[in-house]
């Protein structure tokens, strides 16, 4: 019962993963928790794992679908990579450590608070702009996107270069952080600075997370065994791993299909649902 239960949690995340270029930690990290107790560093570790492989077929699909821009992708790997080694050494660090855990797991409710929060406020609100995850809803939504802004980085001028930094660096602290593949960071913040349209920023998030999730994974996972002797952190993700790569293969082919109104709700209430529930617990220790 104990692997079923743990291969329905890993279709969930491969599916979260998939759909919205996240990685599906923030799917992972929450059930974990409402199933097992509180556990942060070690879910976080599992999630790092099972992040690279949510988004290896996630990243297969984007480029079925020409969705990646390569040479984009290419300038924010290298910030990406430092960054999420410092956010998971950020992580270590003695306020988060022993019974300091719950301060870790109500950073990440807040994280997830947050995020939800913006992506409603971007729905609801007649002046805002359609920067978020999802494009938001309306009458004047075109079903297609075109390409937008300067996507080609031969043509990049050092402002645009200091974007893509901008883009990378909390994209990577996030996921050293809180352990998720950082996409609910990537995709706006690409959105935003680098002005380009949702599917590609998705498909270019889902390409980051191979990044954050293998050198977060490896940083993590060494910093948990000095840290508790022992590798079960690992087992937990190979366990979770194989129902996670068919969800992400399934909801990755999804982000091109349903419509940006699903697809926009389905993840605000994603956020809301796991925000709640993890700062609940969180707050209940803390007093």
């Amino acid at each position: 019962m104990e692997i079923l239960l743990l291969s329905v949690i890993g279709l969930c995340v491969g599916l979260a993963g998939g759909l919205f270029g996240i990685g599906g930690g923030i799917v992972l990290i929450p059930a974990l928790t409402e199933f097992y107790g509180p556990d942060q560093h070690r879910y976080q570790a599992a999630s790092l794992i099972v992040n690279f492989f949510v988004a290896v077929p996630a990243v297969y699909q984007h480029m079925r679908a020409r969705a990646i821009r390569g040479r984009m992708v290419i300038w924010l790997m290298p910030p990406v990579v430092v960054s999420v080694v410092l956010g998971v050494a950020l992580s270590e660090i003695a306020v988060f450590s022993n019974g300091g855990e719950a301060w870790l797991r109500l950073c990440f409710a807040g994280f997830l608070l947050f995020a939800g929060s913006m992506e409603g406020y971007r729905m609801i609100s007649p002046g805002a702009t359609s920067n978020g995850v999802v494009e938001a809803m309306g009458k004047a939504a075109r079903p297609v996107e075109p390409l937008a802004g300067n996507v080609d980085p031969a043509q990049w001028t050092g402002r645009d270069r200091l974007r893509a930094v901008a883009v990378a660096a909390p994209t990577g602290i996030t996921a050293g952080l809180l352990g998720v593949g950082g996409g609910v960071v990537a995709v706006p913040l690409q959105r935003r600075l680098l002005n380009i349209p949702l599917r590609i920023a998705i498909a270019n998030s889902a390409a980051m997370i191979v990044a954050t999730s293998f050198f977060g994974a490896i940083t993590k996972n060494y910093a948990y065994f000095r840290e508790h002797g022992q590798w079960d952190a690992m087992v937990l993700a190979a366990l979770v791993a194989p129902a996670a790569i068919v969800g992400s293969l399934a909801g990755s082919r999804l982000t091109h299909k349903l419509p940006l109104t699903i697809l926009r709700i389905l993840f605000i209430g994603l956020l809301i649902v796991a925000a709640i529930r993890m700062g609940w617990g969180a707050w209940a220790q803390l007093r």
